[in-house]
């Protein structure tokens, strides 16, 4: 819902004018700017009702005019804004890709921001501490363009990134046929027919739904964990690199032909929900709250099952060739284009002003997971006084995702390492997380290297997108035909020579050519 017109649209202003809408000097009055945001469902429809947003205004002295719309039509609202000039002052969460991100700034649409960020203690200090992180931001041309989000939660194969698609398994259905966790792909085939055919939820139905996922290709709710007991495995955004730092895509794997088997075995058995192809999130979610699965994945059981639900994760599992491996994602805590300043702003002083205060650690820890004090609705803090620090709540069977989109807010702020145990606690959920990645999967990681946060050339973006925007679709699109009994070594062949024509060879040379530099 678009809260309020869009301001400073007339085309005539740029971000070089500097000067305040609303105070004159020696004004009181607040500075007032417009930002566009994308709105999760559960949240306020308008942002300022969030007690984050309304104690930032008395804070910082600026009110913000927030053009608010749901997620799954922001983009299409902001790509029509940056298309049409009806441009407001910034935008909040972006969701820019580095394509988009370097074609505005290329075309005035948004301005460089590096030049300010000595007028930006707060963020100044997170750059200062963590320097990785300027390069990150730095465009090839030179200019800074964005603000970030980061998250520190744990480092290397211990960051809390390293896994997104845990398997879940249900240990109570386990416990009522006498079953044993499954060693070996083999073992879990077993496992899941006895789920299908032995009635353990016992009402007598045969409703129990053995396996089930949402078919998003490498998502946190997909199946393509189990790829790891067959090769190198598979994550979300298809792109593995060996211990040589040679860079290759998932569906060029070894093991990645052999896992499409399976998966079509398993759905010859009858074990894959009915409805992998066209369930989305919510229904997903629905069927996991009547604990009808005896296998999912997700990030955490507490958005799907319940926290004190009966599963647990279930460690990698050996393949035919004895082969176990958990595929490292190339997730880090790290969004490039959290917030963009446009041309359009007519005061980007106090819009600056407004986004260190954002940095503030105390500010960009209730950012990122919601604030203490709110009489309305559960708290994910309190603040104890004596120690100026966040301290996590107990969830109390609340789920952490859900309270978050009703409380959090997001956009540019920087959480690391450091400030756990001076700043905040580990929230309980991501200790919970961090515990299990460890002891269950950690040990099972083969690869030491995974895919940088490359920031690619403007030609290099456009070019990886065009293959992508064909590439993934067909890549998934063949694992489904798969899954449903097409013959795969019968069309393997031309499945490698569909990937090569739509440009595989082009897009591993990109890869490459940016893993090279930003490892050099």
């Amino acid at each position: 819902m678009a809260l309020t017109a869009c301001g400073n649209n007339s085309g005539s202003n740029s971000g070089s004018n500097n000067q305040p809408k609303n105070a004159g000097e020696g004004s009181t009055e607040k500075v007032t700017l417009s930002f566009m945001v994308p709105n999760h469902p559960l949240a306020p429809q308008n942002p300022n009702d969030k007690l984050i947003f309304k104690r930032l205004e008395e804070k910082t002295g600026v009110h913000i005019d927030w053009i608010a719309n749901p997620e799954d039509v922001f983009n299409d609202k902001r790509n029509l804004a940056l298309a049409t000039g009806e441009l407001p002052d910034a935008i909040f969460n972006s969701g820019l890709t580095d394509f988009e991100l370097l074609k505005y700034a290329k075309d005035g649409t948004i301005i460089p921001v590096e030049d300010y960020i000595d007028q930006m203690p707060n963020f100044k200090k997170v750059l200062e501490q963590a320097p990785q992180y300027k390069g990150m931001i730095t465009a090839p041309d030179g200019h800074i363009y964005s603000f970030p989000w980061i998250e520190e939660l744990g480092e290397g194969k211990d960051s809390i990134h390293s896994v997104n698609n845990i398997p879940w398994i249900n240990t109570a259905w386990l416990e009522k046929l006498g079953l044993e966790m499954p060693k070996t792909t083999e073992d879990l085939k077993n496992v899941l027919i006895a789920f299908k055919t032995q009635d353990p939820n016992g009402n007598g139905k045969a409703d129990e739904i053995p396996l089930s996922f949402v078919n998003d290709d490498g998502g946190n709710e997909d199946l393509s964990f189990l790829l790891g007991s067959f090769g190198a495995g598979f994550n979300w955004d298809l792109t593995l690199v060996d211990d040589n730092g040679k860079v290759n895509n998932s569906a060029l794997a070894p093991g990645y032909k052999e896992g499409m088997k399976y998966f079509q075995d398993l759905h010859k058995e009858g074990l894959i929900d009915k409805e992998f192809i066209t369930q989305d999130w919510n229904k997903f979610i629905a069927k996991g709250k009547e604990d009808r699965y005896g296998l999912y994945f997700t990030w955490d059981k507490a958005n799907v099952s319940g926290m004190d639900s009966a599963y647990e994760p279930m460690p990698a599992l050996e393949g035919p060739n004895g082969w176990k491996n958990v595929a490292r994602t190339n997730g880090m805590g790290f969004d490039r284009a959290r917030f963009v300043i446009t041309a359009e702003n007519n005061d980007v002083e106090s819009t600056i002003k407004w986004i260190d205060a954002l940095y503030d650690p105390t500010q960009s820890v209730q950012n990122n997971w919601g604030t203490y004090g709110d009489e309305t609705q559960p708290n994910i803090f309190e603040f104890d006084e004596s120690a100026k620090m966040l301290k996590h709540l107990p969830l109390n069977g609340v789920a952490p995702g859900e309270l978050r989109a009703k409380t959090s807010v997001g956009g540019p702020l920087a959480i690391l390492d450091s400030y756990y145990g001076n700043v905040t606690t580990v929230p309980d959920d991501a200790a919970y997380r961090l515990d299990i990645l460890k002891k269950v999967y950690v040990p099972d990681m083969k690869a030491n290297n995974i895919y940088p946060r490359v920031f690619y050339s403007i030609e290099e973006s456009e070019r990886l997108a065009q293959i992508e925007a064909d590439l993934w679709p067909y890549i998934l699109k063949k694992r489904t035909e798969w899954i449903l009994g097409k013959n795969v070594d019968n069309e393997w062949d031309a499945f490698i020579k569909e990937l090569d024509r739509i440009g595989m060879q082009e897009w591993l040379k990109i890869k490459q050519a940016g893993y090279d530099r930003a490892t050099k």
